[in-house]
């Protein structure tokens, strides 16, 4: 059952520009208008503004610019809508207390949001930069039963659909930089990680871990990430709505996991793939312990194995894993 306020922000949100009246949210929500201003005073202490109009009524004016729990709801559409979403001002790791939760009985599927990781880490245990700069760090929390060897290509299709989503809200589609990278012309807008826990032969906990330099300024990287790092808002040339952001991720975040589930995502896999790839065709060298490979490379396979080229000819490497390198860049 949505809560009091939670049903104002979405009938003023639906309604905008518009307002909407005190005694059509009365009736709505069965209460005294007196009870619906009481519920906007509350609101209003937690950074909304509201806009009142004689004969009108309310329309909102301000709105949060941090990540807040309620207004995400507020975004919420479809299937979405009842979803849970935990928002903390700080954490270590949202990969952490997803998994935490998730072993402590909790019902998934839920987010986890934080304005703030002190420990926030990406592929390889590298530490991720991730101050309370406006930027999203977030983790997906599931219980998929399903085979493991049905995982390999699980980051790689969630991460075609955030670029796709991304796409919607900047001037340009980020690419991926195989298997986790999210990329505006080599410089690094977020990267995902995906974890897991096996029982016997399935998988029991899964937790989808995307950290977006949503809104960082320019000039507010460290000096070693300040030629390396872009935020989408430095692509759109004005700040991104964190709020209705995150909505619309949770939204594809929820259709592209069941469509994995399910196994429709075959059907656009490759062809999303091929749109995003930022390696296809290009020198890279793959990193493995002490060894090195270089080649040309040539896509992914099914499995979501990248496959590179000897600079030679000949029959394609598959790397399961590894770190790789654009030759231009290193």
């Amino acid at each position: 059952m949505p809560s009091t306020e939670l049903v104002i922000l979405r009938e003023l949100l639906a309604r905008e520009p518009g307002f909407m009246s005190g005694a059509a949210l009365a009736a709505k929500l069965d209460i005294s208008r007196v009870a619906v201003w009481q519920h906007m005073e509350k609101l209003r202490s937690q950074g909304f503004e509201f806009e009142v109009a004689r004969a009108r009524g309310y329309r909102l004016v301000r709105r949060p610019s941090a990540l807040h729990a309620l207004f995400i709801a507020a975004h919420l559409k479809g299937r979405a809508r009842d979803f849970p979403i935990t928002v903390l001002d700080e954490v270590d790791s949202t990969n952490d207390e997803a998994a935490r939760q998730l072993a402590g009985g909790r019902a998934a599927p839920f987010v986890i949001l934080a304005r703030r990781q002190t420990r926030g880490r990406g592929r390889l245990g590298r530490a991720w930069h991730s101050e309370a700069n406006g930027n999203l760090y977030a983790s997906f929390a599931f219980r998929p039963q399903l085979a493991p060897a049905r995982m390999p290509t699980f980051t790689l299709w969630m991460g075609v659909n955030v670029c796709e989503l991304i796409a919607n809200f900047c001037r340009n589609a980020p690419g991926i930089k195989w298997p986790n990278d999210l990329l505006f012309d080599g410089r690094k807008a977020g990267g995902m990680l995906t974890e897991a826990r096996i029982d016997a032969d399935q998988i029991r906990d899964l937790v989808f871990g995307l950290g977006l330099n949503l809104n960082s300024p320019a000039g507010a990287w460290p000096a070693d990430l300040a030629r390396r790092a872009i935020s989408l808002a430095e692509q759109t040339a004005g700040p991104i709505d964190p709020n209705r952001f995150t909505a619309a991720l949770i939204g594809r975040v929820l259709l592209a996991y069941t469509q994995f589930v399910d196994g429709d995502h075959h059907k656009t896999f490759a062809d999303l793939w091929n749109r995003h790839d930022v390696l296809r065709g290009q020198p890279v060298t793959v990193l493995q312990g002490t060894k090195r490979f270089a080649g040309i490379a040539a896509g992914v396979d099914d499995a979501g194995s990248l496959l590179v080229r000897p600079i030679g000819g000949g029959r394609p490497q598959r790397f399961h894993a590894g770190d790789v390198t654009l030759e231009k860049d290193a």
